[in-house]
C-alpha cells in the first residue's frame, strides 16, 4: 500500500483509536490469556496524548479517509521509543508496519540515537522486530523489549 500517509490524531480520536488498538491486540492477548478489551481500551486512552500519536491513513478514490492504524513515536532523553504501533486487521501484511519502522529509524539516525520497541510475548511482533534487525535487550513477565542502532 504505496498510498498511505500519517497525521496528527485529533483530540476527539481516542475512542476509536483505542478501538482500533483492541482489535489489531486481541489475537496476542487472547493467545497469552489477557485479552480484556476494557482494560486494553482504557490503557489505550490513559497514555493518549494527541500530538504524539500519528494516525496512518489512505485516502479512498472518494477522497474520504480510511484509517488503518496507527503509531507513537516518543523522544526520549537517551533514545526514541516506537511506543505503539498497531494496524487494522485487513491493513497487516501489506509493508505498512514495515513503511512506519523504517520511518521511525530514519528518525533515529537523524537524532544518531537508538531506537526501542517492546512486543507483547508470544506475539508475530516479536518476530517482525527481529526481521527488522532489532536485538532483543530485556524481557519481563509480559513484555520482550528490543533496540536498534543506527550503526546497525
Amino acid at each position: 500500500m504505496s498510498d498511505i500517509s500519517y497525521r496528527a490524531a485529533g483530540s476527539d480520536e481516542g475512542a476509536r483509536l483505542a478501538d482500533l488498538r483492541v482489535r489489531a491486540m486481541q489475537p496476542s492477548l487472547e493467545a497469552a490469556g489477557r485479552f480484556d478489551p476494557d482494560r486494553a481500551h482504557a490503557r489505550f486512552l490513559d497514555r493518549f496524548v494527541p500530538a504524539e500519536t500519528q494516525v496512518i491513513v489512505r485516502v479512498l478514490p472518494s477522497g474520504s479517509e480510511e484509517i488503518l492504524g496507527l503509531f507513537v513515536l516518543r523522544d526520549g532523553t537517551e533514545h526514541l521509543t516506537l511506543e505503539s504501533l498497531y494496524l487494522e486487521p485487513h491493513a497487516q501484511g501489506f509493508g505498512i508496519g514495515r513503511a512506519v519502522v523504517s520511518h521511525a529509524k530514519t528518525r533515529a539516525s537523524q537524532a544518531r540515537t537508538a531506537l526501542r520497541v517492546s512486543a507483547l510475548r508470544g506475539s508475530p511482533a516479536n518476530e517482525f522486530y527481529l526481521s527488522l534487525g532489532f536485538a532483543q535487550i530485556g524481557e519481563e513477565p509480559f513484555d520482550i523489549h528490543y533496540e536498534w542502532g543506527p550503526d546497525q
